[in-house]
């Protein structure tokens, strides 16, 4: 049997992304004269697709199946990420110089999307067949054995990071790694090595890149003053910003959404920022738009579902004795709860922004189908879990 209060909630956020597209779409459909229900038709397909998707994979048996879905989603995924670069530009767009979507008559294909679920498997299935029976090695062991997933994720952030300018995913990534890193055994002081050479990697990215240092510094100039008025040194005083640096109005009209919605909003449709203020609101910033249109209550409940979304898989993974299973079923918990913190904290202005798509809200088919194919998976694994009569797990 399935764990169906998980596929409940993830179509109940499915159904939530639908109508709020719907809603929030208005003034882009207007203003590039699409139908009215341009992106409500597009998600629905992908929705339709995806929930296909999860209904079919839930029915395999995972001793047969689950590693051939995940190795085939891994390496083709991978290899699209590197056909793309070489593709022409009728089959891919580059957009202010980044390769990130494959064109195919009316679809568009976002690689990264699928790769991030298959690279949480490849880590998976390794990680149970090398590490989880072996002995505790030392820090000089760990660093041998741990290097050939580290040069792995390395191409990835080349990739990722350097063609398709796409930063967030390979933070999300990166977070998702380390912390499977500790479900392994790893020791504290490989963790902080990681930490510190993570950070490290992340600044270079940035500064080598003006858009990301525009970004930086433009998100920068919003939150100085509060920042810098508990630390009152005379010499921190020189990390201000001059104001001539481009007002971040993304965020203050996201934060003026937020503040708008008060508690229960202003009803469905009667959002005023969507109208222009806020461009791609039903894709980045569609919890500001959520919160405006149904108020903190509404962020509230899709809060918690996605916790309990992420609660599930993780019960899910506390359950199963397939060591693939319990490393993979926590990994795609962990990249649903990484992305959902990078775009709340980015909307509401604690982070940059860093194009996140919210799992299961933002529209997007490739990011809808790579988790509807995701939770699938889980679903699948989730029939291996011990259950009682009335189907709740043990």
């Amino acid at each position: 049997m399935i764990d169906k209060p998980l596929l409940a909630a993830v179509m109940a956020l499915l159904t939530l992304s639908l109508v709020m597209d719907y809603s929030l779409s208005v003034y882009t459909v207007s203003h590039f004269g699409y139908n009215d229900f341009h992106f409500f038709i597009r998600q629905s397909a992908a929705v339709f697709i995806g929930f296909i998707a999860m209904v079919v994979l839930s029915k395999m048996n995972p001793d047969t199946w689950f590693t051939r879905v995940g190795l085939t989603l891994f390496l083709l995924s991978f290899l699209l990420m590197i056909v793309m670069q070489f593709l022409p530009a009728s089959l891919v767009n580059a957009v202010g110089g980044a390769k990130r979507w494959i064109h195919i008559g009316p679809m568009s294909i976002a690689p990264v999307e699928f790769f991030k679920v298959g690279f949480v498997f490849f880590l998976a299935w390794s990680f149970s067949r090398k590490f989880m029976k072996s002995k505790k090695m030392n820090f000089i062991e760990e660093i041998r054995a741990y290097t050939p997933y580290l040069i792995l994720f390395v191409v990835a952030v080349v990739i990722i990071a350097v063609f398709q300018k796409d930063l967030g995913q390979v933070v999300v990534l990166g977070a998702t790694l380390m912390v499977m890193f500790l479900f392994i055994g790893s020791s504290m002081k490989f963790f902080f090595m990681l930490l510190s050479s993570a950070v490290l990697a992340v600044m270079t990215l940035i500064f080598i890149a003006p858009h990301r240092m525009a970004r930086i510094k433009s998100w920068w100039s919003t939150v100085q003053n509060d920042i810098l008025s508990l630390f009152p040194f005379e010499e921190l005083q020189g990390l201000r910003v001059e104001t001539t640096v481009k007002e971040p109005y993304q965020i203050s009209n996201s934060l003026n959404a937020i503040h708008n919605g008060g508690f229960f909003g202003q009803g469905l449709g009667n959002g005023q920022f969507k109208l222009g203020y806020l461009s791609e609101v039903h894709t980045d910033f569609i919890l500001a738009g959520i919160t405006e249109e149904l108020g903190f209550v509404g962020l509230t409940l899709v809060t918690l579902t996605l916790l309990f979304i992420i609660f599930r898989i993780f019960k899910i993974a506390s359950k199963v004795s397939n060591p693939m299973y319990y490393l993979f079923s926590i990994a795609v918990g962990l990249l649903f709860a990484f992305a959902f913190i990078l775009n709340a904290y980015g909307i509401s202005g604690i982070t940059p922004i860093k194009g996140i798509a919210v799992p299961f809200l933002s529209y997007g088919g490739s990011h809808i189908l790579a988790a509807c194919i995701a939770i699938g998976m889980v679903l699948m694994v989730s029939k291996k879990v011990p259950r009682d009569m009335h189907g709740n797990i043990l």
